[in-house]
């Protein structure tokens, strides 16, 4: 049985560590190298650093605290924020990332996702998608609703179907889609099992969850329900509201597979 990832994310706004609610109202919440420590240290499978005002700035990522967190981590490290090209990608994994994030610039150029795999592997490129729920148009199948894409750190809406746009990033190339509901982002109200599940049943690849984890049962929900491959959380676990280690514990306890901690 294939185990489910617990992945601490890390959203970064000039250099420190910040979380808000949808995402506005942001908070700061640390050092991303001291953060990233804990979380591993605390039974993370992975973590995940966005630098999330990189393209809205026109900036590239921060390369230097990518160097200090990827020295402090023995956990799969993924970078994402400010990548447009190959060569952002490859300063990237240069400062010790061993995935990258890709958001904005693959919705432009879808064609960079494969630029990006076939130097480095499908499975080194995470293609993000946020995604907002859209109440006025309908999507085939069984939803009464669709889920449309924003760019630019969920300021711009792009009219893009997040189903249909997951099925493309597959298909050029993508190892892992990073799934976040803009709605539930930062809300502790449980992630969007529906729009998770729906991408989950689109593609082929590994799906991560994200956007609304409050409690253990919301990611438990998600793994059943939402059929998600691994869940994503920054709250919770910035601020002390749920222990990763305890997380697993009643993970395994409701016979969900995961890592146990070392």
């Amino acid at each position: 049985m294939l185990t489910k990832r617990i992945i601490a994310c890390l959203d970064m706004d000039g250099g420190r560590v910040v979380k808000g609610v949808r995402f506005k109202n942001l908070r700061d919440a640390g050092d991303p190298a001291e953060c990233a420590t804990a979380h591993a240290r605390n039974g993370a499978d992975e973590i995940v650093l966005l630098d999330i005002t990189a393209t809205s700035a026109n900036r590239r990522t921060l390369l230097d605290a990518v160097r200090s967190t990827a020295r402090s981590l023995f956990v799969p490290f993924t970078v994402g924020g400010g990548i447009r090209q190959l060569e952002d990608a490859a300063a990237v994994f240069d400062a010790g990332a061993d995935k990258i994030a890709i958001n904005s610039a693959a919705v432009r150029d879808p064609a960079l996702i494969g630029k990006i795999a076939g130097r480095f592997g499908s499975q080194a490129v995470v293609v993000a998608i946020d995604a907002r729920r859209d109440a006025g148009r309908k999507v085939d199948g069984s939803s009464d609703k669709s889920f449309e894409v924003f760019v630019a750190g969920g300021r711009t809406p792009t009219g893009r179907d997040a189903i249909q746009w997951a099925r493309e990033a597959a298909a050029c190339g993508a190892g892992e889609i990073l799934l976040t509901s803009m709605d539930r982002d930062g809300t502790q109200s449980g992630f969007d099992c529906q729009l998770v599940r729906e991408v989950a049943e689109a593609v082929s690849i590994p799906v991560i969850a994200s956007g609304g984890a409050g409690s253990a049962r919301d990611f438990i929900e998600v793994f059943r329900d939402g059929r998600a491959d691994a869940a994503l959380a920054a709250s919770i676990f910035h601020f002390g509201i749920e222990n990763i280690a305890q997380l697993k514990s009643e993970l395994h306890d409701a016979g969900v597979a995961v890592r146990w901690p070392c």
